[in-house]
């Protein structure tokens, strides 16, 4: 392999500085204003969603030969982790459709430019995981009926992604050239139907992330390719630059990772914030913050917190150089990369536990930011992608064993 250790292949050295990331920080006080209008409709309030495309954020993952940002991973997540600070459902949509778009760029090469042709920052929305359609060969690609669940922010997307399985005359399954038995297509939004009452949850409403539905739809080939891996392979490396090169362990994971990470931190500030002026019940001209157990909870919640995110940000750090140099990433360090993932997610879950055993009774009342935050993070906590199944699959690799088809 060539090295790819140019300028534009090393990684910034203070993301917060970033025009990006100061951009999502900036954004707080639009989306808090909207919050509730989020939750109640199910979707990006137009103020919110008009400025998100404005600042470039449906557009990070997309390649600079469309118009789009092509970020490393790192300032990524920092984004979205920003982003999720000021509501989960935002970082979620955006950490998810940054996702989407790098999968879309698995289709044959006029299938991308009609995706991303006419403007980089056009929106995708849709599950990776296999499974929820079947299709019939046509010429000139296939007439597909499906029903899939999770298209997070599909009332905003001009694009959905969703699996399906290839049905022969003979009524047996008919697998893609490479031998894969799922397809992957991406369908114009206009011609899906979202399942109304689908996505009736605790947190996280904000997404709409609705059922979907396409019946006898032609999808053309140009818009298919294989469903590689369980659940996912790196099918993008042919479009230049380290971004594109890297094993899908830096994003897949990551990506949720982040998501939960913002809501933490944004609890944790909600109750360093709450401990400056409450007063708990029967402490008399005491303030929250000058209880001994809260702050060793502050100041164990951050560490806790933080060295998730750190451990995360090492091993992607550690797996974009390996790239960046030229060489082939080894099992052993995208185990680790999916490891740090997983125990980002569980240092989020830990530190949100503390936060709100502290909060007192302001932690359940609905309206309070604690209540939203504890809802949130427990709704990113149960995906499969930082689920603890991650830590046996990965302990397999370093006990020199098989991990099973989940990690390669």
């Amino acid at each position: 392999m060539d090295t790819l250790m140019t300028d534009d292949a090393r990684l910034p050295a203070d993301v917060d500085a970033l025009p990006l990331v100061q951009a999502a920080i900036a954004m707080k006080p639009l989306i808090r204003k909207h919050r509730e209008e989020m939750e109640r409709e199910q979707r990006m309030p137009k103020p919110v969603f008009e400025q998100l495309r404005e600042a470039g954020f449906y557009k990070m993952t997309v390649p600079r030969s469309f118009g789009g940002l092509q970020l490393d991973p790192l300032t990524y997540f920092r984004v979205v982790e920003r982003l999720a600070e000021a509501a989960g459902s935002v970082g979620w949509n955006l950490g998810n459709g940054g996702v989407g778009q790098l999968i879309s760029l698995a289709l044959p090469d006029d299938g991308v430019q009609e995706i991303y042709g006419k403007r980089a920052d056009t929106i995708m929305a849709g599950t990776a995981v296999p499974g929820g359609g079947k299709a019939t060969a046509v010429p000139g690609g296939f007439r597909v009926t499906g029903h899939w669940q999770f298209g997070s922010g599909c009332n905003e997307a001009s694009w959905l992604l969703g699996s399906f399985q290839v049905i022969g005359d003979n009524g047996k399954v008919v697998p893609h050239p490479n031998g894969s038995l799922y397809w992957r297509g991406v369908f114009q939004r206009s011609e899906a139907e979202i399942v109304p009452g689908s996505w009736d949850v605790a947190g996280l409403r904000g997404t709409g992330s609705f059922d979907w539905t396409v019946k006898d739809v032609f999808l053309p080939e140009r818009r298919a390719t294989a469903h590689a891996g369980i659940p996912l392979e790196n099918q993008w490396s042919r479009w230049p630059g380290v971004t594109y090169q890297l094993p899908v362990q830096c994003w897949v994971g990551p990506h949720h990772s982040a998501v939960i990470y913002g809501i933490a931190r944004a609890a944790l500030d909600s109750l360093i914030e709450l401990a400056g002026g409450k007063t708990p019940r029967g402490r008399t001209g005491a303030l929250l913050c000058e209880s001994p157990q809260v702050q060793d909870a502050v100041g164990r919640a951050d560490a806790i917190l933080e060295s998730g995110r750190v451990y995360r940000n090492a091993m992607i750090t550690e797996l974009w150089t390996t790239t960046a140099s030229g060489q082939e990433t080894t099992l052993e360090q995208r185990a680790r990369c999916r490891l740090a993932s997983t125990r980002t997610a569980d240092s989020a879950r830990e530190a949100m536990d503390m936060v709100y055993r502290y909060g007192g009774s302001t932690s359940f009342k609905r309206e309070s930011r604690l209540s939203e935050c504890w809802r949130d993070l427990h709704t990113v906590g149960q995906t499969v992608t930082i689920a603890p199944e991650w830590y046996p699959i990965c302990g397999r690799v370093l006990l020199g064993m098989d991990p099973g088809p989940r990690l390669r």
